[in-house]
């Protein structure tokens, strides 16, 4: 396995290439379209150096996968799906997600609830295949219900979205609708339970300036270094800390934007009659 990591410096995240050196088969994970949130103009430059690695390489995409419903980003997966193909998936907790956020926008004749804009929804132990490779989907929630992490025995590695960021940083918050904190620990553990020396692979990093954003990471130093949670942290402890802190945090610029896209795979949805596309933002909402 080969991963190939582009990183966005607007929103600070990682997108990685997943692939199968023995075949040529890749998979995207946690991709990334530009957004300026006060022009409302989008772009396609971080999602084309991905098409442009791919072809480049003569790689044959069969995924294009997210972790979660980012609230931080809008997705590319729509408009990477238009060039380099694969099946769009996810965890099948993202029901619970367009059962909270749907609503709220009004828009359930454009985006279903039930997730068949998604290709495939991932439960509990499902295997992505990419050629050679398998990917073993973790239902791993806290930060949202519909987050899922992806685990390769063969190669000691994982993909873990928004649960657990470098250790300075500590581990995601939970204060979104349908977060938790307490389901986040059960999900750290989880983590914290695979071999030391497994290397866990971001979604995001914030470097101070003139360093390098943190990549990957293994268990075994999350363990030693986290400021938020060691093996020995108590469940109670960890919650209050965690919920203290989700406390001081301000929302996401690109929340609205973001999970409206997102929940429809980075589609801005439908043309109004003046052949324009709007983003809702709800008043008074949260």
């Amino acid at each position: 396995m080969k991963v190939k990591t582009f990183y966005d410096d607007a929103t600070a995240t990682f997108t990685h290439i997943v692939v199968d050196e023995s075949t040529s088969k890749c998979a995207v994970i946690d991709s990334v379209l530009d957004y300026d949130h006060f022009s409302g103009m989008v772009k396609t430059d971080s999602a084309n150096q991905v098409i442009a690695y791919i072809k480049e390489n003569k790689l044959s995409n069969e995924w294009i996968l997210e972790s979660h419903i980012h609230a931080d980003h809008i997705t590319a997966s729509k408009y990477l799906q238009t060039h380099i193909g694969g099946k769009t998936a996810m965890g099948v907790g993202i029901k619970d997600v367009l059962k909270i956020w749907v609503p709220m926008f009004d828009d359930t004749d454009v985006t279903p609830v039930t997730g068949e804009q998604f290709d495939v929804l991932l439960d509990e132990g499902d295997e992505i295949k990419i050629g050679n490779i398998t990917l073993t989907t973790w239902l791993t929630p806290g930060h949202t219900p519909a987050c899922a992490s992806y685990y390769c025995s063969e190669s000691n590695a994982i993909f873990v979205g928004d649960t657990i960021f470098a250790p300075h940083i500590g581990t995601a918050r939970c204060d979104f609708p349908g977060g938790s904190a307490s389901d986040l620990f059960k999900t750290i553990q989880r983590f914290y339970s695979l071999p030391d020396e497994t290397n866990i692979y971001l979604c995001h990093d914030y470097p101070k300036d003139g360093n390098e954003p943190l990549v990957n990471i293994t268990v075994g130093e999350q363990k030693k270094m986290n400021v938020q949670i060691h093996p020995n942290t108590k469940y109670e402890e960890y919650v209050a800390k965690r919920e203290a802190r989700d406390a001081t945090l301000s929302v996401p610029k690109l929340l609205f934007p973001s999970l409206q896209t997102n929940l429809r795979l980075g589609d801005f949805g439908v043309k109004s009659d003046n052949g324009m596309q709007y983003i809702k933002i709800p008043i008074n909402a949260l």
